[in-house]
């Protein structure tokens, strides 16, 4: 005999047609059938929940790796922004405690009323001509130690990186002596001599690594179309290693930008370049901090300059150039 009550399977069955169209709405991963009479409730969580906990697992590591380098950007940057607060605060607050203070342009300003621009002008000019002097002479070298076969090519390659090996000091006394004798002391033509003398190495040894790198089937092209040797140097080649040649520019820059020992030496009054200039403010009556700083300061902001315009190719030719078909 059969004692269900049909009242209560009549409540069930509703129940369940009733929870049916909600459950059905759910999407991939939640209960999609319909729910049979006798059945316990049982509800799965839905899958957006897992994609949701996978996209915030995502976005935390991003924004991890994206902290850690700025934390890396900041330690990196403290020198020169602890240099420019110094540079900014009043000379009786150099040495103070506070990290509030009064900005003040008092140190730039007593750059400008001395002869540091002179200096600054010096260093800018002897850096661009060596520069540009390194680039004209050693990038044709550089091209044909290259495509050139001939006896003694590797050795001659080495040859002339040995001037960079030699410690500065090694060529003091010649450089000194022969400027004498031809008059060039103190004269920022022979100041960017002496940086043309170390900057063709350099360009000759990294250029001639990007010329490699150069497919010559390009250039055989150029020939057929009936251009000559330099002309599919020019037009082809040389494009193609446009940021082998930033990147060298820049290193050429730097180098003498930043040197003090030869402008020490080889200068006195008239050719004198921002490095040796700092070191004027180094007194016995004291040292003036706020100049130095500012002046620091000064000195760092060509290089950054000149860095960020040639950044699009510096990147691609300081990776370009380790790198074989």
């Amino acid at each position: 005999m059969n004692t269900a009550n049909p009242r209560f399977d009549d409540l069930e069955r509703a129940q369940a047609l009733a929870w049916s169209p909600l459950t059905s709405a759910l999407p991939a991963g939640g209960t999609s059938e319909p729910v049979a009479p006798g059945t316990p409730w049982r509800f799965a969580p839905p899958a957006w929940i897992g994609a949701t906990g996978r996209s915030i697992a995502r976005f935390a590591r991003r924004h991890a790796r994206s902290a850690a380098a700025v934390a890396l950007l900041l330690v990196l940057m403290f020198p020169f922004l602890w240099l420019v607060q110094l540079a900014l605060r009043p000379e009786n607050d150099i040495f103070s405690d506070s990290l509030w203070f009064t900005p003040t342009l008092a140190s730039f300003a007593g750059l400008l009323q001395g002869n540091f621009l002179r200096s600054f002008g010096n260093s800018l000019l002897v850096s661009l001509l060596s520069t540009g002097l390194s680039l004209a002479i050693g990038v044709p070298a550089a091209y044909a130690l290259a495509r050139w076969n001939f006896k003694a090519r590797s050795q001659v390659a080495l040859w002339i990186l040995v001037t960079r090996m030699a410690p500065p000091i090694a060529f003091t006394i010649p450089f000194f002596l022969a400027y004498r004798w031809l008059g060039l002391q103190d004269t920022v033509i022979g100041l960017a001599i002496v940086y043309l003398t170390f900057n063709l190495a350099i360009v000759i040894w990294l250029m001639q690594t990007f010329f490699e790198a150069v497919p010559p089937a390009l250039e055989e092209a150029a020939y057929i179309d009936g251009c000559g040797v330099w002309e599919a140097f020019w037009r082809v080649t040389l494009p193609l290693a446009a940021p082998g040649l930033a990147a060298t520019a820049v290193l050429c820059f730097v180098f003498s930008w930043n040197d003090f020992f030869y402008a020490l030496i080889l200068t006195r009054t008239e050719a004198i370049t921002a490095p040796v200039a700092i070191v004027n403010f180094l007194q016995y009556e004291g040292w003036e901090w706020g100049r130095i700083a500012a002046a620091g300061t000064l000195v760092m902001a060509p290089v950054v300059v000149f860095t960020l315009v040639v950044r699009k190719w510096l990147v691609q030719g300081l990776t370009a150039g380790g790198l074989k078909d």
